[in-house]
């Protein structure tokens, strides 16, 4: 199946969120990156100041990983103005993919016009710089007709702006995986909220992210429909393919 250009790689900690010091959460940073060199992951998804480093590391190993980062992370509560801004500051350090975290409560309140607003912008800029652009709708925070209506809306958006020549370009993707659940319920990816995107926002690229960490679940994600995996167990899942390959 080549998994491995499935995975976007992915450490979206800050130090202080890991408890760790700044050049502790750097070396993270870059263990990753040798990991995305080694085992030739799809993409590797760090915060936008590490991406200097990524493309330098790439750059000095000759390798051609896609670099993305992430956008109004993670509570997707700021205003457009700022998501794009934080947008072509990422889009100028050389990031690749955008992953926009949607104001999914401003989509909760019925606020439906500034979601599209929020999703058209952010997709024109995108558009405008070649840059590929994932929308993060937080399924935990979603009931399930929710899920259903903001992928549907999506779709929408792009099918009736953009056109099908741009459907490669543009991703619904489940979660940050920092979203807090009660009675620890998950927070990522679901089986049951992915076939709902896949069945809503087709032919839309999708991407499941939060809480696929082994290669099982990783297959089963592609097999129902889904065109990448963030996942922060990306060594775990292609050193299991490549031993069950070993075995034969």
């Amino acid at each position: 199946m080549k998994i491995n250009q499935y995975l976007d790689a992915t450490y979206l900690k800050t130090a202080s969120q890991a408890n760790f010091s700044e050049e502790e959460n750097r070396q993270k940073v870059i263990t990753l990156i040798r990991e995305a060199i080694l085992y030739d992951y799809k993409l590797i998804m760090i915060r936008a100041n590490y991406i200097p480093l990524v493309k330098k590391m790439l750059q000095e190993a000759g390798k051609e990983n896609l670099i993305g980062t992430v956008i109004g992370f993670h509570e997707g509560t700021y205003t457009i103005e700022e998501k794009l801004e934080e947008a072509q500051k990422a889009i100028n350090l050389g990031a690749d993919e955008l992953d926009f975290v949607v104001n999914f409560e401003a989509f909760k309140k019925g606020e439906i016009d500034l979601v599209k607003k929020e999703i058209t912008k952010g997709i024109e800029l995108a558009l405008a710089n070649n840059k590929v652009v994932k929308w993060i709708i937080e399924v935990a925070a979603l009931t399930r007709k929710e899920i259903i209506v903001i992928s549907q809306l999506i779709k929408d958006i792009v099918l009736n702006d953009f056109g099908e020549e741009n459907l490669d370009k543009i991703f619904v993707k489940s979660s940050t995986g920092f979203y807090k659940t009660e009675n620890n319920l998950p927070n990522g990816a679901t089986f049951k909220a992915m076939k709902l995107i896949v069945e809503n926002a087709k032919p839309l690229k999708i991407k499941a992210a939060g809480g696929v960490r082994d290669y099982q679940t990783a297959v089963k994600m592609v097999k129902l429909g889904v065109d990448r995996i963030g996942t922060s167990s990306s060594k775990e899942i292609v050193r299991k393919e490549i031993n069950l390959k070993s075995d034969y």
